[in-house]
């Protein structure tokens, strides 16, 4: 817990088992591909659209993705990270980097999400080994004390301005690859990226996002948080306490 504060991330060996993983990796896969809008050809498409495959809130169209993102271990874990009594589901979101997909650009994930606080955090669980080759997830080890940069949404220019401000304040740059069953948890405002996958088999990684079971929605800043409150949080208003049917308390002690 002491390297998740100071660094704003933490990697963790042996979360889950590769049994657990071989369980549910094809019922995420298969629902990836059956929920995938994304039909452009990779050439064709812009950074963001190359960096992966993004589907979101499997949980509603799967009784075992429930099952799998409803997992008190994670939630218990996130919950230990944050130091709250008790966390929420925001929303789950697959990430599928495909063979040759594109660079992940530098980014905090809290530009878009419209909380008061920042007791968020996202659990980011590969469904295979990962090596570097593969395109991990990257993070820039303090960043999340770093304040330039939070206005800005995932693209070429966050890349370009993100790499040159970061690199300028001396935050160290962790690349690591995972072993199947590591995870990583990463706070909402920690800057991170990834590289592009130069294998032929795309980067499958699951991931759940946690908030604080007394989150308070702060007023949307900017287009992508406002379509996040209606979509992730409805029946939700700013001021509200985050209650509503798609995010269930995952934990409390």
């Amino acid at each position: 817990m002491a390297h998740f504060a100071e660094h704003g991330f933490v990697k963790l060996k042996n979360v889950l088992s590769p049994e657990t993983i071989a369980a549910y990796e094809p019922e995420i896969t298969g629902k990836v591909i059956e929920l995938n809008t994304q039909q452009l050809p990779l050439e064709e498409r812009d950074t963001y659209g190359k960096a992966f495959l993004q589907v979101t809130n499997l949980w509603q169209h799967s009784e075992p993705v429930l099952e799998f993102v409803s997992s008190p271990r994670l939630a218990r874990i996130a919950a230990q990270l944050l130091g709250v009594r008790s966390v929420r589901l925001y929303h789950d979101q697959a990430l599928y980097k495909e063979s040759g997909g594109g660079v992940t650009p530098w980014h905090a994930d809290q530009y878009y999400w419209p909380f008061a606080t920042d007791r968020c955090v996202t659990v980011w669980i590969p469904l295979q080994e990962t090596p570097m080759e593969m395109g991990p997830l990257a993070f820039a080890s303090g960043s999340h004390t770093f304040e330039h940069g939070r206005d800005l949404p995932i693209s070429d220019e966050s890349e370009r301005v993100l790499q040159e401000a970061l690199a300028a304040q001396s935050f160290a740059e962790i690349s690591e690859p995972f072993d199947l069953g590591e995870v990583s948890y990463h706070l909402g405002w920690t800057f991170h990226h990834a590289a592009p996958n130069n294998t032929d088999v795309p980067r499958r990684v699951m991931t759940v996002i946690y908030v604080d079971a007394e989150m308070e929605i702060a007023p949307p800043v900017n287009t992508n948080q406002e379509a996040d409150l209606k979509n992730w949080m409805p029946g939700n208003a700013a001021g509200d306490r985050v209650s509503s049917p798609l995010n269930p308390v995952l934990y409390s002690s």
